[in-house]
């Protein structure tokens, strides 16, 4: 395995991660440290950077020099060639509120499987395990929600003193991960919600009483109305179009069923609901989360 770059964590609400919160969503606390990675290449440990891979010479803050002396990991890796660590090493950014004894330590927040140059993220609760019997230290999860929503994340933002001194506040922020979901564009992101800048754009609200979501109806209103049936015809229209289906068709199918949904069943759900307000971009959300459980 080559050096590998760590994808980037985009602002949770933005077009990359939008409807990521519908679903099993995990929790992290967000360390500022220095992003890293560790993996074998040539039956060699290697450690890297955010952008590039180290040497003894070029270490990034004694990471590589710190990896070669940890035994735990050295071993997992000898045992599992094929796994990649992404992680944090803490060393001083921006917050120094940290406990005196989190400094200088790896704490793994990711774990990729390789196999023949194809890679796939492994669960948490998968890796938690692995990482628990070589006894590596890992950022754990603080929560797990279920069809979440801003008021919820903000509120474990709140509450998220992992590794930080007592009574010294709370930490950076929070990464929300859902291992089931890709974005729009077919890629699987995770999102994040950053302390600081939540504050300087949300100075009206944060930390007042959210509005209520109106989740609950839309989620109704797709589960009642979007049928499997509705689902696998424009499946197979759109399959039949293309002489089979691929992968690159997925927008469009996403797209043809949102229009197709509204068309055939708003009246109904008008009438049914007594006409109901609804977030149109909330009820995409979960019609975009049935077709990709269906199908």
């Amino acid at each position: 395995m080559e050096f590998k770059k760590y994808q980037h964590i985009e602002k949770f609400g933005n077009d990359e991660t939008d409807g990521i919160e519908n679903g099993i969503t995990y929790i992290f606390p967000k360390l500022d440290g220095t992003n890293s990675s560790v993996w074998v290449e040539n039956n060699k440990i290697c450690a890297g950077s955010r952008n590039r891979k180290l040497s003894l010479e070029n270490d990034n803050a004694g990471f590589y020099a710190h990896i070669l002396k940890n035994e735990n990991i050295i071993l997992l890796l000898r045992d599992y060639p094929n796994l990649r660590l992404f992680g944090e090493f803490l060393v001083r950014h921006s917050i120094t509120t940290y406990k005196d004894t989190a400094w200088k330590k790896f704490y793994v927040f990711d774990v990729i499987e390789e196999i023949n140059e194809t890679y796939r993220y492994i669960p948490y609760d998968v890796y938690k395990i692995l990482l628990d019997q070589y006894n590596i230290s890992y950022i754990p999860s603080i929560a797990i929600v279920e069809n979440g929503n801003l008021k919820k994340y903000i509120n474990l933002l709140e509450k998220n003193t992992y590794l930080i001194k007592d009574g010294h506040g709370i930490g950076e922020g929070i990464v929300i991960k859902n291992y089931e979901y890709k974005n729009k564009y077919g890629r699987q992101i995770w999102a994040k919600i950053v302390t600081n800048e939540f504050k300087e754009k949300n100075n009206k609200i944060f930390g007042c009483k959210l509005q209520k979501t109106k989740q609950e109806i839309e989620e109704k209103i797709v589960n009642e109305f979007l049928t499997d049936f509705l689902i696998e015809k424009e499946y197979q229209k759109i399959k039949l179009l293309n002489n089979g289906w691929e992968s690159k068709q997925i927008a469009r199918l996403l797209q043809t069923l949102y229009y197709e949904f509204i068309k055939d069943n708003m009246w109904n759900i008008l009438k049914k609901y007594k006409s109901p307000i609804i977030d149109f971009k909330l009820l995409n959300n979960f019609i975009q989360k049935k077709i990709k459980q269906t199908k």
